[in-house]
């Protein structure tokens, strides 16, 4: 399965700046392996000191927050979207 990934523009510095990617993945844990094989600095965005996923990671496939589905073990179909959302501060 290859799934688009969209990557916020904090995150981009580990992708060579790249806003999109495609992985080949079939679970959203599966998806966030393969970004880290290909750009390992991007772990330290995405995971904290402790190897936990960052509380502020916010992850979607197509519009449904993972956290509200199967959490890292959600499925990612071919072709669909995934995003990492950075959180928002402020009003």
């Amino acid at each position: 399965m290859v799934a688009i990934v969209r990557i916020p523009a904090p995150l981009r510095k580990y992708t060579g700046g790249q806003r999109q990617l495609s992985v080949e993945a079939s679970t959203v844990a599966g998806v966030i392996e393969s970004l880290i094989a290909a750009f390992p600095e991007l772990r330290a965005g995405l995971y904290r000191p402790d190897g936990a996923l960052r509380d502020d990671a916010r992850l979607f496939v197509g519009s449904d927050d993972i956290r509200l589905r199967q959490g890292l073990d959600t499925p990612v179909l071919d072709g669909e979207t995934v995003s990492i959302v950075p959180p928002v501060a402020g009003a």
